[in-house]
């Protein structure tokens, strides 16, 4: 064993969530090691799909473009039952969400992820394991195990678990994960089929018995590629694991599990831990078995072929009692499991690790005390709660039992409903009725008009590559515009992106002497969805939803106001 070893964080898990959190701390300046045991990015279209928040998210890193590139839009799904089409559901969002549905194999996500984590300085440490680990009021020790089989002591300040739903982690926190497990087993499979079905459209088709029980399951999330597919369904008898009789995934009696109520707490050796989630090894579907199924239920005729790979997997629904201890923290999938319905779980994971990031990177500036790491959990464990009864819910009864309407229904599955209005960093509200408040997100608008530009651009192309917080200044009078850019010092560690934002009726000549960067809403749209109708001051946190909202004439103490609760959280009144 050499000499301790020493960095700022430790990221376990290179996966999405955890090159997620590599990527935000490296743009905040953080040094951290992102260590993987497997020896190799795997191959599999596991979670595929991106949701709108997430794409925002990556626009501000500048990987937006990138990924979409590479994706599928995701326009709509076609619903079948027992061979008759029930619907045709069109994901449209409202013409100012910057972004749509996307899908995207996880390979490709982690690949274009990996790249950008290595422009910036940190490489995915392969075949090396985190062993073990204790902590103490300066730092954490960890124990790895490298590709060479040596051991390493690392000595950080702070370790991130996103080692997924066996989690070393969260193991050795000693962190409950309760929940339960759905009884069938489902196949997964990366094929082509030769149907002739509208491009970027899902398709999702069942059976059912006389008495409404779904006894047959085929779900298709298209992918990059002509007539490519992540296809899922029920484990036909011949490769479940489980007793012959009704309780098993295929065959008379199964239940799919967007109609099953049966569940809960089916033990499976996972690891040695009891968690049945995920893929499986050892039985593999073939291509015939697949095409039995599309046989079946294809809701026009079509033969699959080029099977790049397949699998059994397991579904769970767990969630952890908090989302870390002292300098120790999980993400993602080490934090809450749950059905795939909506596509929630890796894009929740992101988000886990982008409002951790932001706030380890304050914290190791010293420019707020370790408590604001308690508002980790405080704003993101809720959200795991509602995401897990959601997905759970969708499962058992389906989208269409939702009682919200279809465009909130929709919004909230985007992920952009997300918000911490009631969380210990929201501070007072401001401003008219249903405007955008702190804790909430921080929409994006169109039709900014950049002085000697000839075309308009969008508030996220204005922030987009900044890290940190951005400070955004509305109103029409130069003066008061100038004089609140000047109070953006006040914000701890480096200081913002300030930028104004005139209104559309503000002098010609309004922008030349702020000594900031001045746009001019030309369309109206900021202040229509920021809801400003008046000076007003805007502050948006690194992950996208706004800290303070403020009268401009206020700047000044408003951001102090939020480098305080930056600083004493818990303090808030």
């Amino acid at each position: 064993m050499g000499h301790t070893r020493t960095t700022d964080v430790l990221i376990a898990g290179a996966g999405p969530v955890g090159l997620s959190a590599a990527a935000e701390l490296r743009r905040q300046g953080v040094s951290c090691r992102l260590v993987d045991r497997l020896p190799a990015r795997l191959p599999y279209a596991k979670a595929v799909g991106v949701q709108p928040r997430t794409l925002e998210i990556w626009d501000r890193m500048g990987l937006a473009r990138t990924a979409l590139e590479s994706a599928v839009p995701m326009r709509g799904q076609l619903v079948y039952a027992n061979g008759r089409q029930q619907a045709r559901i069109e994901l449209t969002l409202p013409p100012e969400v910057p972004y749509g549905f996307a899908a995207l194999p996880q390979y490709e996500t982690e690949r274009i992820l990996e790249e950008y984590v290595a422009a910036l300085g940190t490489v995915i440490e392969r075949g090396t394991e985190l062993l073990s680990f204790t902590q103490d009021g300066d730092g954490v020790t960890s124990m790895l195990r490298t590709a060479s089989g040596d051991e390493e002591e690392l000595r950080t300040r702070y370790l991130i678990g996103c080692d997924g739903a066996h989690s070393t982690v969260r193991k050795g926190l000693g962190l409950s994960y309760e929940g339960g497990a759905f009884p069938e087993e489902y196949m997964l499979a990366d094929v082509e089929a030769d149907w002739d079905l509208p491009h970027g459209y899902g398709i999702r088709s069942t059976h059912r018995t006389a008495d409404g029980t779904t006894d047959d399951l085929l779900v298709c999330i298209p992918l990059p590629g002509r007539s490519r597919y992540r296809m899922s369904m029920l484990v036909p008898p011949e490769l479940s694991a489980q007793p012959a009789d009704g309780a098993r995934a295929a065959g008379a009696g199964a239940r799919d599990p967007a109609r099953d109520g049966a569940r809960d707490r089916v033990p499976e050796a996972g690891r040695g831990d009891g968690v049945a989630h995920g893929l499986e090894g050892g039985r593999v579907p073939g291509l015939s078995h697949i095409q039995a199924v599309v046989d079946r239920l294809a809701p026009i005729p079509a033969a699959v072929s080029r099977l790049r790979w397949a699998s059994v997997f397991r579904i769970s629904h767990r969630i952890v009692n908090r989302y870390g201890e002292g300098r120790v923290f999980v993400a993602g999938d080490a934090a809450h499991i749950h059905p795939p319905t909506g596509a929630q779980g890796m894009n929740t994971g992101i988000q886990d690790a982008c409002n951790l990031a932001w706030k380890l990177a304050v914290v190791l500036r010293g420019a707020a005390g370790a408590a604001l790491l308690t508002t980790y959990d405080a704003e993101r464990r809720p959200v795991g709660q509602e995401v897990v009864g959601r997905t759970v819910r969708h499962a058992r009864q389906g989208m269409e039992t939702e009682p919200d309407d279809p465009v909130t229904v929709l919004l909230g599955e985007a992920q952009l409903l997300v918000g911490y209005r009631d969380g210990p960093l929201a501070g007072a509200p401001y401003g008219p009725a249903g405007a955008p408040q702190p804790g909430e997100r921080a929409p994006d608008c169109a039709g900014l008009a950049l002085p000697g530009a000839a075309y308009p651009v969008r508030l996220l192309d204005v922030l987009r590559g900044h890290p940190g917080h951005a400070l955004l200044l509305y109103g029409d009078g130069a003066a008061a515009l100038a004089a609140a850019a000047e109070a953006a010092g006040q914000l701890p560690g480096p200081g913002p992106r300030t930028v104004a934002v005139l209104a559309r009726d503000a002098a010609e000549d309004a922008s030349a002497a702020l000594g900031v960067p001045g746009y001019r809403d030309a369309a109206g749209e900021f202040a229509r969805l920021y809801a400003a109708d008046g000076p007003t001051g805007f502050l948006v946190r690194p992950d996208g939803y706004l800290g303070a909202r403020f009268p401009l004439a206020d700047t000044e103490a408003a951001l102090a106001g939020y480098a305080a609760t930056l600083s004493a959280p818990d303090a808030r009144s």
